[in-house]
């Protein structure tokens, strides 16, 4: 009798984790688009708004560490592949974003929106200054990068809100 239970309670288990990496394949992939879609095409002052460095702070805060990681792996994967630019910057970037954010939020902040707006707007301004660096370490370096970088974080932060809603309902 107990072994038939726990063959069931497995089963259940198993279902419910393979309905929960088709929902996050999903988001990520309708985050994907959302950024190389309508994302690009809302520019001020040169700059496009990311959503990118937010969604992979989402997986992380709400699926734990190792989990995020591994989303945010995929993420950063497609991602390099949609920036031309990029060889592997997404591709490591987005992984440790979603790991440090992950183990955060496991041990020191709470799951929350407000404190995942701090995370996220920690985790868009590193993305945004690894990509100056990018930048300076193949060209030249210029003060107005910095101007840049901090309007690339506060323009990309009213989008990173959507970033939220689909994992916070999720576990919930």
């Amino acid at each position: 009798m107990n072994e038939l239970r726990d063959l069931i309670a497995r089963e259940i288990l198993s279902k419910i984790r393979v309905r929960r990496v088709l929902q996050y394949a999903l988001y990520l992939f309708l985050a994907l688009l959302t950024q190389n879609m309508l994302l690009t095409q809302l520019r001020i002052a040169g700059v496009c708004p990311m959503i990118l460095p937010a969604v992979a702070v989402a997986v992380g805060m709400f699926e734990g560490a190792t989990w995020g990681a591994v989303f945010s792996l995929v993420l950063g994967i497609f991602a390099d592949m949609a920036f031309v630019e990029n060889t592997i910057l997404f591709t490591v970037l987005f992984p440790a974003l979603a790991f440090a954010s992950g183990f955060i939020s496991t041990y020191f902040i709470n799951r929350r929106f407000f404190a995942f707006l701090g995370a996220a707007l920690l985790g868009l301004a590193i993305t945004a200054l690894v990509q100056m660096m990018h930048t300076v370490a193949l060209d030249t370096f210029s003060t107005v990068m910095f101007r840049t970088v901090v309007l690339q974080t506060l323009w990309s932060m009213p989008f990173s809100i959507l970033a939220f809603l689909p994992p916070a309902r999720w576990i919930e």
